[in-house]
Order: C-alpha cells, then structure tokens, then sequence
C-alpha cells in the first residue's frame, strides 16, 4: 500500500498534479481525511481552505465513511424514466446515493460501486459489463470515426496499425504542420463536443500564439445526460483518440497533451492508460516519434463529477487545482489556456475524425455528408426508442430515419412525442418538425435548438413533458457552478415553476416569469450552462402548449398530468 509521501512524492512535481493525488488518497482510504487534505495542502502549498471548498464541489469525493463503497445510483434524465429511483431505493439499506447522468443510457442502469461500473434494472440484477459496441452500421453508409471500430483487437496496438491505424500521423510526419492544418480546415472539421469552432483554426491559432509550452488537452468529461458516444470511442478505439491528439501536438507545436477523463468511466480509465503505454512502446508517442525528433507526452487525468467541468475553461482550472469555475473570455484557451499557455482543447470525437482525415483527405471527409453539408456526427440515442446506441449519421440524415429505419421506431402501442436535442441544452423538438427535421445544425437551429454534442433523448406519447422539463431543469439547477447568480438563481426558479402545484400563477402570469427569467439568464449568464439551460422552458412552451396551460390552471380546475 502506498504511504502518504510516496503518494505526495509521485505526483506535486507532475503537471495537474491536484486531482491525480486527491484520488490516491481517495482510492486507498475510500475517503478523504481531513488529515489527508491537510498534508496535501502544505505539500501543493494551496490555503486548506481553498482546498476543501474544491474538494467539495466535486461530487464524488466522499469525506466521511463508507465513503467509496456506498453504491452511487444514476438518476439521470432517462435512468428516471427506466427505473432508477426505485433502484436507488433498493440500495438504501447500503448507504446508496443518486448520482446524475453516468453516461450508459444505452446500458441501464448505471451503480458505481467503488472503482467498479455495474449495470441492472435491479439489484439482484446488478453485473460488471462492457460498454455496447455501436450498431452495425443500420444506414449503409460510409462511416469516419465508426469505420473500424468493430474490427476485432482494434483497442491494441496490432490491431489499430492492421485496421489503417496512424497513416494520417505517417502523412503528417511526411508533410508540414502547415499542411496538415490546410487538411483540417479545407475538411470543414468543427469541435464535435457542442460549441462547434473550426479544427483546424483552433489548431492554426494556437500554433500562431505566442507563449510556450503550449499544451492539448482532450476534453473526456462526457457530462451531458443522454451522451455516451465518447465511451464507446475510447473503450473501443483508443488509440484514433491518442492519433489525432498525437496531430493536434504537430500542428500545434505542443509536446504534451492531457486526456480529461470523467469519474464515472473508470473502466475506460485503465484502457487508456494501457493504450498510451503500448503507443510509447511502439515510438508512437514519446521523446522522438517514429525517429522524427519531434516529442509528444500524453497523461490522464480522472475528473470527480462536476458537469461544470465539460465546459473547457472550468475543465482547464479544475486540471490547475483551482476551484473549476468557468473564465470569463476572453482571453481564449488558444492564447491564454493550461496554466496561462495556448491550448488546444478538442473533445474526443474531434480528435478522432481528425486522425481519419489526416489519412483520407478532406475531400473524402467532405463527401460524407448529405448535399452541401461536410462530414458526419456521431448521435447518441437514448429514451422511449427500440435499438438506443450510438448512430455515426451523415450530416443532413433525416431525423425521422434515424428514429424510424435506423433505431426500430417507438416501444410498441407508442408514438414520438418528442425528443431532446444536444443532450439537454438544446431543449425539446416535437410535433410535426420530428418528420421534417434533418440532423445538421443549420436545420436544427432553424427551430430554436441545436445538435450540439449530439445526445438525443426520445420521449413517446406516454410522458408528461412538462415532468420530463422539470427533472431537465433541476439537473442544470443542480449542477450550476454558483459563480454567476442569474444561472444559480434562475435555474432555481425556473424549476420550481415547472414543479406540480408550486406555483399560484395565472398562465398569463407564468408564461410572463419564465419569459423573464429565461431572458435575463440567456443575456447575463457567464458560460453556456445558463445561456442554455432556458432552451427547456422555451421549447415546452413553444411545442407543448396545452400541456403547459394544464400546468397553469388555476386552483379548482384541471391540474393533473394525467394524459390518458
């Protein structure tokens, strides 16, 4: 067992070393001391008092005993709708907590039992299982990051180089990091993570910026509920992850990248670590790749729950070991990043289509989608549909395709009610848009929403929306960072609006307080959580309007959410 200075000795002289120890100390005591915070505290020379309202943010750093081995239950957004209550219920008796979206909605339910994911409806039920490989391409079409990852062995070393695994890096190693930079930029490649910057932009700014060392960073915190796509890439595919990285740093001129892994994948965790050892060990990564002389490091490091964390200002302090709020911008990560240093901060899914491009070229990546539209999105389905999973489409597939051809339609006697767009930021889609929508953002954000990081949520005829926003807005209420009070407070008040029988208002009156509200978090918000978050609200009131105005009755009149 690890003493307290060995642990302390391994990691206060790495970079980020903050979270790496506190999860030492975490995982061998299953809790953290106060006598653990105090020593780790005097050794990174932080004031104790910063130190523990950090720790405390996080949501699953325990301080007190059973600390790691009480059951932590998802009561994420479709877990509710499947289950997840009651399951938490039945765990009572073993100190269980909720937890939110775990990222498995394909793969219900979620319980994180120590450093050990188990899935089950049940508790009897409850087994260690793997990740669901991606539907066997349903549509026929021609994939970029799904390509190869059903292939057998594709996660090692062997078999990523015997799929077509780093001839984009072999292309890059050939050419010039300007060149490879054209390539990013002429694919038309935007962030897959949500905010949608151009690749090869960001990558050309950074290069450009002045400053060293500059830095990667691959933003793993996949805490948008009804998103799981980046698990399967990464337990699936590692090493396209590790590539496009490996590009990032040539383009860049970075020599060391960071992989910003959340909590609740722990599995996916010894994955990575054993792919970036087998990469090290065939030259692919190291002080001299593949005898280029060019360097290129790349570590890990576990968030603890905090969806504050995906957005990547807060994602760069919590690796800082400072308290994870968002900065205020600018200045960007591409000159003022990683420790004040231009970064480059991509998510998974970029990373990944950008190893394929560096392969094939943009001309083949531009030729995947549908019309003029560039490239594909991997979509994670979730909720009241027949095969959830993950589904690489072209961009400009229609939605009704993917629900109906790709995904097998509604549970049986069911229809489509409606479905989330970009996990829940995007707020709700429905009626006769769901037959006429097409999955690319300028249709998308033609009628209020956005794909953004690509999780649909489906709900059939037999849910009531307005339920459905509720548990939506108490998710973005419970994990507002607090730094900017219109966000604290106004998705505070917005869900107690949509709460049963909370409030006394006219429909008039209300529709006029979330308006209201809704407005003012959307001007003065200080990062995407608040501006987003009133896109729930909105998109009830725009689609569901006779469910809204049961909601608004006034006393003595019809209140129930019954929708038989």
């Amino acid at each position: 067992m690890l003493t307290d200075a060995d642990i302390l000795h391994r990691w206060k002289n790495e970079p980020a070393p903050l979270l790496p120890i506190l999860h030492a100390f975490h995982d061998r005591d299953g809790w953290l001391t106060e006598d653990a915070l105090r020593q780790i505290a005097s050794a990174l020379r932080m004031p104790l008092a910063d130190l523990f309202g950090t720790v405390t943010f996080y949501h699953h750093f325990s301080r007190e005993a059973p600390g790691q081995a009480a059951p932590r239950v998802c009561t994420g957004n479709v877990c509710r709708l499947n289950g997840g209550e009651a399951l938490l219920q039945e765990l009572a008796a073993e100190g269980a907590t909720p937890m939110p979206c775990a990222g498995r909605c394909d793969d219900m339910i979620p319980v994180l039992r120590g450093a050990q994911v188990l899935t089950g409806r049940h508790a009897a039920d409850l087994r260690p299982t793997a990740s669901p490989l991606p539907a066997p391409n349903p549509g026929g079409v021609e994939e970029c990051v799904f390509a190869n990852i059903r292939a057998p062995g594709r996660a090692t070393l062997a078999g990523y180089l015997a799929t077509g695994g780093y001839e984009g890096l072999k292309k890059a190693l050939a050419g010039s990091p300007e060149d490879l930079i054209a390539t990013l930029t002429d694919s038309g490649l935007a962030g897959r993570g949500g905010a949608g910057f151009p690749t090869g932009m960001k990558w050309k700014a950074v290069r450009q910026a002045a400053g060293d060392p500059k830095w990667v960073v691959c933003n793993a915190d996949e805490g948008e509920p009804g998103c799981f796509k980046d698990r399967a890439l990464m337990d699936y595919d590692p090493l396209a992850m590790i590539e496009g990285m490996t590009l990032a740093g040539l383009a860049t001129g970075a020599a060391a990248g960071i992989i910003y892994l959340r909590y609740e994948y722990p599995e996916t965790f010894h994955i990575l670590e054993r792919a970036i050892a087998e990469a090290e060990e065939g030259g692919w990564l190291g002080d001299d790749i593949q005898g280029s002389g060019l360097p290129f490091k790349l570590m890990v490091r576990r968030g603890a729950g905090a969806y504050i964390c995906g957005e990547e200002s807060s994602l760069l302090n919590s690796l800082e070991g400072k308290h994870p709020f968002p900065r205020n911008k600018p200045p960007f990560p591409v000159t003022h990043g990683l420790y004040g240093k231009p970064t480059a901060v991509n998510n998974v899914e970029t990373f990944c289509a950008a190893a394929r491009i560096a392969a094939c070229g943009a001309d083949w990546y531009r030729g995947l989608g549908l019309g003029d539209l560039a490239g594909t999105k991997v979509i994670s389905l979730s909720g009241d549909i027949q095969r959830p999973g993950n589904y690489e489409v072209p961009f400009g597939l229609p939605l009704k395709t993917l629900l109906h051809e790709w995904a097998g339609g509604p549970l049986p006697g069911r229809k489509f009610q409606a479905v989330t767009m970009a996990g829940l930021s995007g707020g709700f889609l429905g009626g006769e848009i769901l037959g006429t929508a097409t999955l690319d953002d300028p249709c998308i954000r033609s009628h209020g929403s956005f794909l953004g990081a690509g999780g649909i949520i489906v709900f059939d005829d037999s849910r009531d929306m307005v339920s459905a926003a509720e548990q939506a807005m108490a998710f973005f209420a419970h994990e507002s960072c607090g730094k900017c009070f219109p966000c604290r407070i106004g998705t505070q008040r917005l869900t107690e609006r949509l709460q049963p029988g909370a409030m006394n208002l006219t429909s008039a009156e209300w529709q006029a307080e979330v308006e209201d509200i809704s407005d003012v978090m959307r001007a003065t918000s200080a990062c995407g959580l608040g501006m987003a978050a009133p896109n729930v609200v909105d998109s009830l009131r725009r689609f569901f309007p006779d469910q809204t105005a049961r909601h608004t009755a006034p006393a003595g009149e019809t209140t129930s959410r019954d929708l038989s």
